[in-house]
């Protein structure tokens, strides 16, 4: 699934995804890699200087990640241009969100923020296992309330 909104000409896309291959779900970490494009739209070059993310995991777990630029980068987008980068997040929970902002930087000096949709992060069903005990042959199965 793809999410999308644009603020003030800057137009950004992100799709999540759940990543099996470093999940340990019985283990309770579930890890989900996200892109994100973004993509200048109005006729002023651009410059994201911040970012900030809330992270809520169903677990009852909501962070805050505030940062200079994205992974390490403060991409300048001219008119037209558009930057495109991967990270991920961990939760403790198979279900939770992500959304927040980045904030710009105009040449002539406005600053604003450019909002990020909250996108879902959904990963696998996972179904406790129930101990049952074995019953003898002469007993009834056990009923449950």
């Amino acid at each position: 699934m793809r999410y999308e909104k644009s603020t003030q000409g800057i137009r950004v896309e992100v799709s999540p995804r759940f990543s099996l291959a470093d999940s340990d779900p019985a283990e309770g970490t579930f890890v989900f890699s996200y892109t994100v494009n973004m993509a200048n739209e109005s006729e002023a070059t651009a410059q994201l200087l911040f970012r900030h993310w809330r992270i809520h995991d169903a677990a009852g777990d909501d962070s805050m990640v505030d940062g200079e630029g994205v992974v390490g980068e403060q991409p300048v987008l001219a008119p037209g241009e558009s930057h495109e980068y991967q990270s991920y997040c961990v939760l403790r929970s198979p279900v939770g969100f992500m959304e927040g902002h980045y904030t710009f930087v105009r040449a002539d000096g406005d600053r604003f923020k450019v909002e990020v949709p909250r996108f879902h992060l959904n990963g696998p069903l996972v179904i406790p296992t129930l101990a049952v005990e074995p019953y003898e042959d002469d007993e009834e199965p056990g009923v449950l309330h």
